[in-house]
């Protein structure tokens, strides 16, 4: 049978100059999203990418079956009780698409969610007395995509506002139902981002708008039964590397416009208690200066609660007045403490939760609040050697209980509740896993790779028990090793069905906590952005080879993977150190930083200038994104196999630059020239919408993962046998 032959993109010169620098881009033209030549091309390459992976349709097949068959389809989430009403969402056998839903309240002192009934099916209610708020599938109905932006209850539980988008560019339309009535108002606002705020007295909704340049500047206010057009400009925020959002307090007194760049903040509090004052400033902008704001009550005394970063890199928790004031009126409620990282503070009527985090692992923090202020201060303790815990879904102010989320590379998702009078954690839900799962089957490590400049990065492992061996006798097995490494983001340990199909094959999967994440704290950031950014890249390959020299891979059988600023990092991996990996897979990748960090009218650029620098201002950042971009570093090298997935009405990475970045390797490259493009034509960043939809696109990675490593052809260990009927 004749290999398929490649779509060849045609080299169209473009020669620009910059700082002095002369560049020419043969691809610059596959940018002009929409025209003929442009959605000939994609549609060549899906071709072929469909062509090349013809032999894996079995395996996909097989793989989106065993994760239907590990999922529990019709289910309900852990209620979460907001004011006189216990709120959950319910899934269906069948349905792409999910519903909201909630009861009544039993009593006043109830914090015991509800339990379903066993037998309960899809066209029954789940619990008694059940409301539906929302079915998702009917509002996606007739759409290729369809995401549900947000969704709040008004203050007295008798309106629903919500937000969706069935294009996939995050421009969302709100509307809101009348849950007496089950009616749609005839309010629609449309061109928001993200969902709505409610005032206190469930009058006006507070929203948020993007520029041309899909900055979020502007704050607006509309008033329940009036049209978008009289609604009134709240902010407007001016300068472009800030971006802005509305949210309100959980004790319901204050209204919040956080304004924010990658380094500085600035928070406007509107007092319900004292409306005529209108929005005021709390502390104007200073550059460098990073805080949050709450509201607490602390010692009988209405205070604000201030996470900033004025005295220490790694934050520490103040409080100060209700007014308006500077970090010297802010008093230390949690001192800076150098291994630790405060992250965030959630504030109720008789405690705090601090989240934080210390040697790369996240922890809760529990501050109980008397009379006289606080009387305890304590960690929540867990046993695994790594996880990820969080707090969630806790919209009561008065509420006793802490809901809490946990889970880990062996362990699924978990709800707990912790009493605070009790010190009792509760374990409400573990995510059904069908088909025999069982956690001991599985062993996670935390490991640590030294790089050539004296650091330690973490490395989170998993794998079936027993597989890589021993450490005096390791065997070595297929690894999957996923990176970021950006904005401060850390990705924590977690759980996912789908990848026990790598799992339970042979392979292992491992996340490298590279810097220009958080996992490390402040400096783990600040050490992996602008000047220091190659420091990511280097953290990659360090872990990478620690894997191979511990035995637990081989380069051959190790696949890389990252998605966005990840998959800049599996741009410059592949150029930097293309012999250690086998396969490399890149989803929506940022490959063309040059290009969109020199053009302010696209998409995020000005906003992102503190994490990657300006380089249409600055020679020297010009100079230094020129050395490391993806893009602009393809040479003649034997690149390993690289699958690039994108999707066309992506905001924050335009298709564009994964479908320049694999013509020029195609054009480049020496040896194998096995890349692949593959473009969703209906989605946006986040990939196709709903569930069936995307556990079909992730099974089409995974065949490709699975073909790389050498395990196309290998049962899983146990497979999964078909999912029972029915609820659990």
């Amino acid at each position: 049978m004749e290999t398929p032959r490649p779509p060849v993109a045609e080299r169209r010169p473009k020669t620009t100059e910059v700082h002095g620098e002369t560049r020419v881009d043969d691809y610059e033209w596959l940018r002009e999203k929409g025209s003929p030549d442009v959605t000939a091309y994609l549609e060549a390459e899906n071709s072929y990418t469909q062509e090349r992976t013809e032999h894996l349709s079995g395996l996909r097949q097989q793989i989106f079956d065993e994760v239907k068959a590990r999922t529990l389809e019709t289910d309900l989430s852990v209620p979460t009780r907001n004011r006189g009403h216990w709120y959950y969402g319910r899934s269906f056998e069948g349905r792409e698409y999910g519903a909201s839903c909630r009861v009544p309240v039993r009593g006043e002192d109830d914090w015991t969610p509800p339990t379903p009934a066993a037998d309960s099916s899809p066209d029954e209610p789940a619990l008694e007395g059940e409301e539906l708020l929302l079915d998702m599938n009917a509002l996606a109905e007739g759409h290729e995509f369809f995401s549900l932006g947000g969704s709040s209850i008004s203050p007295d539980g008798t309106k629903l506002a919500y937000s969706t988008d069935v294009v996939g560019d995050e421009r969302y339309t709100i509307r809101v139902r009348d849950l007496g009535t089950g009616e749609l108002l005839a309010d629609e606002i449309v061109g928001a981002i993200g969902g709505a705020t409610w005032d206190r007295e469930g009058v006006h909704l507070y929203y948020t708008t993007v520029d041309d340049s899909w900055r979020a500047d502007k704050i607006w206010r509309h008033r329940m039964g009036t049209a978008q057009a009289d609604d009134a400009l709240v902010h407007h925020e001016q300068d472009a590397r800030f971006w802005v959002g509305v949210g309100r307090s959980r004790s319901d007194r204050f209204l919040m416009i956080a304004a924010g760049s990658k380094t500085t903040s600035e928070y406007r509090f509107f007092d319900a208690d004292s409306p005529m004052a209108g929005f005021q400033v709390f502390c104007a902008r200073v550059e460098g200066l990073e805080y949050s704001l709450d509201h607490a009550v602390i010692g009988g005394q209405d205070r604000f609660l201030v996470m900033h970063n004025h005295t220490w890199p790694d934050f520490e928790l103040g409080v100060a007045p209700i007014a308006p004031s500077g970090p010297d009126q802010w008093q230390p409620l949690v001192p800076h403490d150098a291994s630790v990282r405060l992250e965030d503070v959630d504030a109720f009527a008789g405690h705090l939760v601090v989240h934080q985090r210390s040697e790369g692992l996240t922890q809760l923090r529990i501050l109980e609040l008397g009379g006289t202020g606080v009387t305890d201060d304590y960690l929540l303790e867990f046993d695994e050697e790594i996880y990820t815990v969080g707090s969630g879904g806790n919209p009561n102010f008065h509420q006793p209980t802490v809901r809490l989320g946990y889970t880990s590379m062996a362990i699924p998702s978990s709800v707990y509740d912790y009493d605070v009078r009790t010190r009792e954690l509760t374990l409400l839900r573990r995510t059904p896993v069908l088909g025999g799962f069982d956690p001991a089957d599985y062993e996670e490590h935390r490991l640590w790779a030294p790089t050539e400049d004296g650091e330690r990065v973490p490395i989170s492992v998993v794998c079936r028990r027993g597989a890589h061996g021993t450490d005096d006798e390791p065997t070595p097995i297929p690894v999957l090793l996923y990176g970021y490494g950006a904005y401060e983001t850390s990705i924590d340990p977690y759980f996912s069905v789908a990848r026990l199909s790598l799992l339970d094959r042979g392979a292992g999967f491992a996340i490298a906590h590279v810097r220009g994440g958080g996992e490390m704290g402040r400096r783990w950031y600040d050490e992996g952005k602008l000047f220091h950014k190659q420091n990511s890249f280097s953290d990659f390959a360090a872990c990478a080879r620690h894997l191979i020299a511990t035995g637990w891979t081989t380069p051959g059988r190790l696949v890389a993977e990252g998605a966005s600023a990840g998959g800049l990092l599996m741009g410059a991996a592949a150029n930097q150190a293309p012999q250690l990996f086998g396969g490399v897979v890149a989803g929506v990748p940022f490959v063309d930083i040059l290009t969109t960090m020199l053009d302010a009218t696209l998409p995020l650029t000005v906003t992102e200038y503190d994490e990657w620098g300006n380089p249409e201002h600055d020679p020297s950042v010009h100079t230094y994104i020129r050395g490391y971009a993806p893009y602009d570093n393809v040479v003649a090298l034997d690149y390993p196999p690289i699958l690039a997935e994108t999707s066309l009405n992506d905001t924050r990475v335009l298709y564009v630059e994964p479908a320049k970045w694999i013509a020029k390797l195609r054009a480049t490259a020496t040896g194998r020239q096995d890349f692949l493009l593959r473009t969703e034509m209906s989605a946006g960043h986040g990939g196709v919408s709903g569930r069936y939809k995307s556990w079909h696109d992730r099974a089409f990675s995974l065949a490709w993962i699975l073909d790389r490593m050498g395990l196309a052809d290998t049962t899983p260990d146990p497979a999964p046998g078909p999912a029972p009927a029915g609820p659990a």
